[in-house]
C-alpha cells in the first residue's frame, strides 16, 4: 500500500474544521476594522468631538459612568422594564396564538382583532398610554408588551397551523387523544416558530424601551441619554446606544443558546 497516497486520502477525508476554529475572530473582524477607521478619522481631525467623538473618548466616558455609579442603577431599571414588558407580551401573544391556532372558532374571534391591532404603530400610542396610565412605569411596560406580543402571536400561530400532517397522522395511528396530540406533537413542532418569535420580540422590546425611556423618564439608560443631550455630552449618548446594542446582542445570544438545547433533535444546516 502506498503510504503517501494513504496520507493524502486521509487529509482529503478529514473534516474541514480548521477554518472554523477562530469564530470569535471572524465575527469581530469587521467591527474592529470599523472602530479602527473611526479612531483614525477622529485622531486626524476628520470628525468633530461634538458630533462624532472618538471611540477612545466613548470608552473613557463609559468607564466614568461605571466608576461614578451612574450606570448600574439605571441599567437595572431598564432591565426590569424590559423583563416586565416582555413577560407580559409573551404571555398575551402565546395565549392568543393558542386560542386562534388550535380552534377555528378562536381564529374567527381573535385573529381579525390582532391583525388590525398589529398594523397600528405601537410607539405612536405613547400619548394615549400616558393619558390612560399616567407618566409612571405602567405606560412604558405596556408599550413594550404591545410591541413584543405581535411577533410571538404571528410566529406561534403560523407554526401551529404548519405542523407536519405526517406527524399528526402518526399520532392518530398510535391512538393519541386530541390533548395528547396537542401536547406531544403540535406544541413541540411549534417550538421553533415560538423561539423565532421570541428573538423578534426581544428586538422590538429593546426598540420600544429606547423610545419609552425618552418620554417622562426619571431613570434608566434612556434617562442618561436625555440628560447627556441636554448637556451636549455626545460621548455619553453613544455610551447609552452602546449599552442598548450590547443588551440586545446578549439577550439574543441567550435565546439562541436556549434554541440549541431545546431543538437539539432538529438537523441543522451549517454554512460553508
Amino acid at each position: 500500500m502506498d503510504i503517501a497516497a494513504t496520507g493524502t486520502t486521509s487529509r482529503r477525508n478529514a473534516p474541514r474544521t480548521s477554518h472554523l476554529r477562530p469564530v470569535w475572530l471572524r465575527r469581530a473582524a469587521v467591527p474592529l476594522a470599523i472602530i479602527a477607521l473611526w479612531q483614525a478619522a477622529a485622531s486626524l481631525g476628520f470628525t468633530s468631538p461634538q458630533t462624532m467623538p472618538a471611540p477612545s473618548l466613548i470608552v473613557s466616558s463609559f468607564w466614568d459612568l461605571i466608576v461614578t455609579g451612574q450606570l448600574w442603577p439605571n441599567l437595572l431599571i431598564s432591565l426590569t422594564r424590559v423583563a416586565g414588558g416582555l413577560a407580559a407580551g409573551v404571555a398575551v401573544g402565546t395565549v392568543l396564538a393558542l386560542a386562534s391556532g388550535l380552534t377555528r372558532v378562536g381564529e374567527d374571534m381573535v385573529d381579525p382583532i390582532v391583525q388590525m391591532a398589529r398594523t397600528l404603530p405601537h410607539l405612536a400610542l405613547i400619548p394615549l398610554m400616558i393619558l390612560w396610565f399616567g407618566i409612571g412605569e405602567t405606560p412604558k411596560i405596556v408599550i413594550i408588551a404591545l410591541g413584543a406580543s405581535f411577533p410571538i402571536y404571528l410566529n406561534l400561530f403560523s407554526a401551529i397551523r404548519g405542523a407536519d400532517p405526517k406527524l399528526l397522522e402518526a399520532g392518530s395511528v398510535l391512538g393519541l387523544s386530541r390533548r395528547e396530540t396537542l401536547w406531544h406533537v403540535v406544541l413541540p413542532a411549534a417550538l421553533p416558530g415560538f423561539l423565532v418569535g421570541l428573538r423578534q420580540a426581544l428586538g422590538i422590546a429593546w426598540i420600544s424601551l429606547v423610545v419609552a425611556e425618552q418620554i417622562n423618564a426619571s431613570s434608566g439608560i434612556g434617562y442618561l441619554v436625555m440628560n447627556a443631550r441636554d448637556f451636549l455630552q455626545t460621548d455619553v449618548i453613544f455610551d447609552g446606544l452602546l449599552v442598548y446594542a450590547l443588551l440586545g446582542l446578549v439577550t439574543d445570544r441567550l435565546v439562541r443558546s436556549l434554541e440549541i438545547h431545546l431543538l437539539a433533535w432538529r438537523p441543522k444546516l451549517v454554512g460553508a
